[in-house]
């Protein structure tokens, strides 16, 4: 989708809703990992190459806190998915841990490490009806120190993919057959954030059966994350999946942009 469509579209979708009230990849910079050249630590965030987004280096989150009210901000409501989408329950993940995939090709949650200054995950859903399955939603918002360490997740998405392209998400549900394809701004499709990852795989449940479509998107703004997760349903159809994603999805980078001093 491009910058002009996802940003019409989202700005539709948030006027629609203005008066409404370990699903997948996360991971941290590696250990001892350098800083971009001519960058320092507590340097304001500086945009990708090509990128049309200069985040507002005073509307930055520099505490725990403000990382935190910035994520529950930009992170998608179940309105923001499309009518019928409610809360589950949990709503919200712990903020003090995140996802991480280990070496067995399983979702963990572990403590943030010290280069995230927050990161929460919001499960919505579109409830069972008329003899099609429920469609399961995940919003992830995630607020590093530096632009540099959300390059890195970016780049471990994509390496876990190739690493892990059957994973668990937790007892009872996995994804098989992911495929991940990564683009800068200005690459494809990407005319909207400093970088994207969209994946694609098949989702499996012990409880709801499957295989149904799986997709994961992703993108980074300045120093921050954000990132929709769906998994379908019985006779549920890609149409539908896509246009729920896509809603979420664009609804967080233009809610980003705008924390971060994105023009309004």
């Amino acid at each position: 989708m491009g910058r002009t469509a996802l940003l019409c579209a989202a700005a539709l979708l948030l006027t629609a809703c203005s008066d409404s009230g370990g699903d997948g990849p996360q991971a941290s910079k590696p250990p001892n990992s350098p800083a971009p050249s001519g960058s320092q630590a507590g340097d304001p965030p500086e945009p990708a190459p090509g990128s049309t987004f200069t985040p507002d280096p005073d509307r930055v989150p520099h505490t725990r806190a403000d990382a935190l009210r910035l994520a529950r901000k930009v992170a998608a409501s179940p309105d923001q998915y499309g009518p019928g989408y409610t809360e589950r329950s949990p709503y919200e993940s712990d903020p003090a841990r995140w996802a991480v995939l280990d070496e067995k090709c399983v979702w963990q949650r572990e403590p943030l490490p010290k280069d995230v200054l927050a990161s929460i995950t919001t499960y919505s859903e579109l409830p069972a009806a008329e003899g099609k399955g429920p469609v399961r939603v995940s919003s992830v918002v995630t607020v590093h120190r530096e632009v540099d360490g959300a390059d890195w997740e970016m780049a471990r998405t994509l390496e876990e993919a190739l690493r892990c392209p059957d994973q668990e998400l937790r007892a009872g549900e996995r994804i098989t057959g992911l495929f991940s394809e990564g683009m800068s701004f200005g690459q494809g499709t990407n005319a909207y954030a400093d970088d994207s990852i969209s994946e694609n795989g098949e989702y499996r449940s012990d409880q709801l059966g499957g295989p149904y479509p799986y997709n994961w998107s992703q993108a980074r703004i300045g120093p921050v994350t954000v990132a929709s997760v769906i998994k379908g349903g019985k006779g549920r159809s890609e149409q539908e999946l896509n246009q729920a994603v896509e809603q979420g999805f664009s609804s967080m980078v233009v809610r980003a942009e705008l924390e971060l001093g994105g023009d309004k």
